[in-house]
């Protein structure tokens, strides 16, 4: 059965390379039967980006155009193009040109062999070496901190079922980190490597602010996909350790106290020991505290989590 293919495309100031990218993309859908929309995003070109994506949807209708009042973001582009997609499989790629869409049918076998997500894995990489550090030491610390053994978080050439996108709420740098949300969400994620070609046209839109907000986001996502159901274990952890390590220093100064008579200048340790107990019994409150706010919530709507349901009736 034929499938329906959403192609997402954020761009900003790509002027010299959106025309050639849905050329490339119309190019390899000769040889397959799939329909297809894409959805190019302007997220605040100043150039002539947005009238030359004007100018593609004059001629194919199935070219659609979200234009932003400013520039809000990757996430935020991607978030609003998973809202308007049609696809039963939807691709994200630059608009830059250097993911390659011959890749497409390559994505599209790997998600029938039964799985949700495909990332792709830039192995060879045509970028400067301030761009590629920084990312292969993002991807070292998420692949640490998450579990996930993916080599390449942050490729943007990737392929999703429309069950995976339809409940996700992006925002900041969270876009890096769908493969970890969609893995902790139960969907089963894959990762090929793809074809990965220099920039021709534009400037990169790296920085060294967005590796510090991408760890920073990197920290949410760990939070927020290992605790949001449990944020007493994250917060009473930290707090339980706290308190007993000030503990355990009171206890020195009580014993040196009792058998010297005197705590021999340390007072500076007392004070830490001091610090210690309260912050650990401040973060067990924030733990307890943040455990009856979700306790007290309604009750969790796990519909998004099943996959597939048997001998069940449909509720009118």
């Amino acid at each position: 059965m034929s499938k329906m293919l959403t192609f997402v495309i954020p761009a900003k100031n790509e002027e010299d390379s959106v025309s050639l990218l849905y050329s490339e993309i119309i190019n390899v859908l000769k040889d397959l039967s799939h329909d297809y929309e894409i959805i190019f995003v302007d997220d605040g070109s100043s150039d002539k980006t947005f009238s030359i994506l004007e100018q593609l949807h004059l001629k194919d209708k199935k070219v659609k155009v979200i234009k932003f009042r400013g520039n809000w973001g990757k996430s935020v582009a991607l978030q609003v193009a998973f809202e308007h997609s049609k696809g039963d499989v939807i691709f994200t790629l630059d608009a830059d040109l250097q993911d390659n869409p011959k890749e497409i049918p390559r994505f599209i076998e790997k998600l029938e062999e039964g799985y949700d997500l495909v990332s792709g894995w830039k192995k060879i990489r045509h970028d400067p070496l301030s761009k590629v550090i920084p990312s292969r030491v993002l991807n070292y610390i998420t692949r640490k901190l998450t579990g996930i053994p993916l080599h390449d978080i942050n490729c943007g050439f990737k392929a999703y079922r429309k069950d995976v996108v339809v409940n996700l709420n992006l925002y900041g740098e969270l876009y890096r980190f769908i493969p970890i949300i969609a893995a902790k969400g139960g969907f089963k994620v894959a990762e090929i490597p793809v074809e990965h070609r220099a920039r021709q046209y534009g400037k990169s839109k790296f920085g060294g602010g967005r590796f510090v907000k991408g760890l920073l986001d990197l920290l949410t996502i760990v939070f927020l996909t290992g605790y949001t159901r449990r944020p007493g274990h994250f917060f009473g952890t930290f707090g339980i350790v706290s308190f007993l390590l000030g503990f355990v220093i009171g206890l020195y100064i009580t014993y040196l106290r009792i058998t010297t008579g005197d705590i021999q200048n340390r007072h500076p340790l007392l004070f830490l020991g001091m610090l210690l107990m309260i912050v650990g019994v401040q973060l067990i409150s924030t733990g307890l505290l943040a455990e009856m706010l979700l306790f007290s919530r309604h009750r969790q709507d796990y519909s998004s989590s099943i996959k597939n349901k048997i001998g069940f009736q449909s509720s009118k």
